[in-house]
């Protein structure tokens, strides 16, 4: 299970925990030991856990070879504080562990965490409700009004919603819609870009993973709109940016050695005093970049970063939901450490590592933090931070198809609507488009869409038990002098016109011989004339 990315989930921190303890409690060699003049079995030395746990973790594709010897050397530290592995006589928690060859073993309960607890939504959904054309249209407030009764359809009402079923007469009205306000336009970008997180994650809800209380769709429409010509957000309020000594640290030590801002005199180790301010800055924040309440949002991101295109998109659409100057300041940090790991003139900044992993360790735990402190946080954030650092100049992009997506629902909303009357089809819920046809199409519609109303309107009036039988008789006649090919086509023949209908009966001529009697004749005199 070496390398196995854990897939996208809920509370996947928690995830990431068990399956790297069951990796690294089934794969560390175990055997017998001396220490004191007694043998122990089953154990081993602190030294052989850091190396075995450190090789683990740099071939794991959820943290990577960023992983340092020191990063391992802490978690292991948490492990025996989490009691999932105590030394030989058992202690665990206030022991410090060494990475030494003092002997260690596992415990037999097991270190496992359990899940905790998904948080109930209060409306029982985790996505606010897109605004549709419905949302405009303005209907008559009907409040303690009795239900109408069912009233008898009169010739002439039959005949009025004959021809509006069938296209004679085009009675229609034109809904009246409010302005599109400000508020409702920052509601369907809240709406519309956690729905495109959702499916770039790859998850079935959002549930345990974002909570909407935590979205501001004003936040979105400002990271979206208010940028300047380099992407970078343009902040409002101005007191809500970096402090200035800050900002020209930072571009002192991106444009090295051309320092154009600083009227100090250069000295060695000048670029190492620049580092260190800019990172007690970050270093002193409250919170990290990305937020508490973003931070399962972005550890589900972990489980993408195998496929570039998709991890880039997820952060593009994660990073919207950004506080702006949060946005504003990890989009300048993540600028400045890509360009300081790309400078060859820039002397080393430390003594014993690389500036490319001095960089991710300093500012990584600035940058992804949960506010529970997990375990796993400072590995987490290594492998976020490095992935952030090399594509820094695509995940701050808006995503170009959410962005047509929500153009497109405003500009539907816009457009003037008309609905018939009589009419339940609905089609505000998503955008309409135009498209290329032939010249032959429209008359071939025009064919198969009246001709479908057509044989319901037939087979409805023959269903229609309560109409009586001479008024069924009539109407079927209007109904056939109007459309023989459609009356053709439901009744070829006279019997199945009389198999339908039994109460007309075929004319036939009375035989002579009736004649003679006058008693019988008196039905037929009343509706027949016969001259002698």
């Amino acid at each position: 299970m070496e390398g196995e990315v854990i897939g996208p989930g809920p509370y996947r921190a928690t995830k990431l925990w068990n399956e790297t303890i069951k990796l690294f409690r089934g794969g560390l060699p175990l055997r017998r030991h001396w220490a004191h003049f007694r043998c122990y079995d089953w154990s081993f030395t602190g030294s052989e856990a850091v190396d075995y746990l450190h090789e683990l973790l740099r071939r794991n594709n959820n943290f990577g070879p960023e992983v340092t010897r020191y990063q391992t050397l802490q978690l292991l530290r948490k492990f025996l504080k989490a009691h999932v592995i105590e030394d030989i006589k058992g202690r665990h928690g206030t022991e410090n562990f060494e990475d030494s060859g003092q002997l260690y073993r596992f415990p037999t309960l097991s270190p496992l965490k359990s899940f905790p607890a998904r948080p109930l939504l209060k409306d029982g959904g985790d996505l606010p409700r897109l605004i549709r054309w419905d949302d405009y249209e303005e209907l008559p407030q009907s409040e303690n009004v009795a239900p109408q009764k069912t009233r008898v359809m009169t010739s002439d009402l039959w005949n009025k919603r004959h021809s509006v079923a069938i296209g004679d007469v085009h009675e229609c009205k034109l809904i009246r819609r409010k302005e599109i306000s400000v508020k409702q336009v920052d509601h369907i970008w809240k709406s519309m870009t956690a729905a495109h997180l959702q499916r770039v994650l790859g998850l079935v809800s959002l549930d345990g993973v974002l909570n909407p209380a935590h979205v501001s769709g004003k936040h979105i429409v400002h990271n979206v709109f208010s940028v300047n010509k380099s992407g970078v957000v343009v902040l409002e309020n101005k007191a809500e940016d970096m402090p200035y000594w800050v900002v020209s640290a930072m571009k002192c030590l991106a444009s090295w050695p051309n320092c154009s801002d600083s009227r100090q005199q250069l000295y060695p180790g000048f670029e190492r005093d620049v580092l260190r301010t800019v990172g007690d800055y970050f270093q002193r924040l409250k919170e990290p970049l990305l937020t508490f309440h973003l931070y399962e949002v972005f550890v589900n991101i972990l489980g993408l970063l195998q496929d570039r295109e998709v991890a880039t998109e997820a952060l593009q659409v994660s990073c919207l939901l950004l506080p702006p100057p949060n946005r504003r300041r990890l989009q300048l940090l993540l600028r400045l450490m890509a360009r300081v790991c790309q400078n060859p003139q820039l002397p080393p900044l430390n003594d014993f590592i690389s500036t490319r992993t001095l960089m991710v360790q300093m500012f990584s735990h600035c940058v992804l933090g949960s506010g529970d402190e997990m375990d796993l946080d400072d590995l987490l954030a290594t492998k976020l931070v490095t992935f952030m650092m090399e594509h820094q100049s695509t995940i701050f992009l808006v995503p170009a198809k959410l962005r047509r997506q929500v153009e497109e629902h405003l500009s539907h909303l816009k457009r003037v609507q008309i609905k018939y009357a009589g009419s339940d089809t609905d089609f505000s819920a998503s955008p309409a488009f135009c498209k290329q046809i032939r010249r032959a199409e429209p008359e071939e519609q025009k064919v198969v869409g009246t001709r479908v109303p057509l044989h319901e309107l037939l087979e409805g009036l023959i269903a229609d038990k309560e109409l009586p039988a001479k008024d069924k008789r009539k109407r079927m006649k209007q109904f056939q002098r109007s459309y023989p090919d459609v009356y053709r086509k439901r009744f070829p023949t006279e019997e199945s016109e009389a198999a339908v209908i039994p109460e007309k009966a075929p004319r036939f001529k009375p035989p002579l011989s009736l004649f003679s009697f006058k008693k019988p004749l008196q039905p037929f005199q009343r509706s027949w004339s016969f001259r002698a």
